[in-house]
């Protein structure tokens, strides 16, 4: 959710329709979201939340190159979580290329236009529906 190493950051979960912008956190050396409102508390996305950036979404490599992605929408997931000490947060794109959080250059805004479907702990087993019976219609022979 909030994987990009804020240990030391207030974080809290995204909220549909909400203004997120990229930023570089205080005391870290990374980058991430938060709140349009207060820029110190950092948002965690749930893998699946669908963003739509204000404009064409800008990444760099922080030292000598900025680069520009034809595309205002993204869905935030996970890459590469089987490899540890890295960052894992990425936008995926509809071409399939993906940026990772931390590469996204500070000051662009997104929308959160939607959460992924979660089911609370207690749902997960599908529970049948009893429906009550009805009576049986029966053809009668003709004749």
């Amino acid at each position: 959710m909030c994987d990009y190493s804020l240990h030391a950051v207030a974080t809290r979960p995204a909220e549909v329709g909400e203004t997120i912008v990229t930023t570089n956190f205080r005391g870290t050396s990374t980058r991430g979201f938060a709140s349009e409102a207060d820029l110190s508390v950092a948002v965690c996305l749930l893998p699946g939340t669908e963003l739509a950036f204000a404009d064409s979404v800008r990444y760099d490599n922080r030292w000598i190159w900025t680069r520009t992605i034809n595309s205002r929408v993204g869905k935030f997931g996970k890459i590469d979580p089987h490899i540890p000490d890295r960052h894992h947060d990425a936008i995926e794109f509809p071409d399939g290329k993906y940026v990772l959080v931390t590469q996204l250059v500070e000051g662009q805004r997104a929308t959160v236009l939607q959460l992924p479907v979660t089911q609370p702990l207690g749902e997960r087993e599908h529970k049948p529906e009893i429906i009550a019976e009805r009576p049986t219609i029966r053809r009668l022979p003709i004749g």
